[in-house]
């Protein structure tokens, strides 16, 4: 289990434990996190659960596969640290993971 605190556009934090295995995506849906639409149910097929990773977490959350770095492209607002939360499994690892909520979803 780990701890993932979101942050909306506004300044807003929520944090919510996360099972082992989940995606950030199914975490932030499952506690009604606003500003994850996951219009594509976490299949990685559109770019509606996009979220800006701290940069300390970048290197624990790894990189984005060839698949992510296509849906993500399609998003005018990308940046370098940006991930589709439904890519990003919750480990032990990831404990105290921040992650910023962008202003729109595309």
């Amino acid at each position: 289990m780990a701890k993932v605190t979101f942050v909306q556009f506004s300044g807003e934090t929520t944090t919510i434990d996360g099972d082992n295995g989940d995606s950030v995506m199914k975490i932030a849906l499952d506690n009604l996190v606003p500003g994850i639409d996951a219009d594509c149910g976490g299949e990685c097929s559109c770019a509606t659960c996009h979220i800006l990773v701290e940069s300390e977490w970048m290197t624990r959350v790894g990189a984005a596969d060839d698949q992510e770095n296509s849906m993500l492209d399609l998003n005018p607002d990308r940046e370098a640290n940006s991930r589709l939360s439904c890519q990003i499994a919750v480990t032990d690892e990831l404990n105290g993971l921040v992650v910023n909520l962008p202003e729109f979803q595309y």
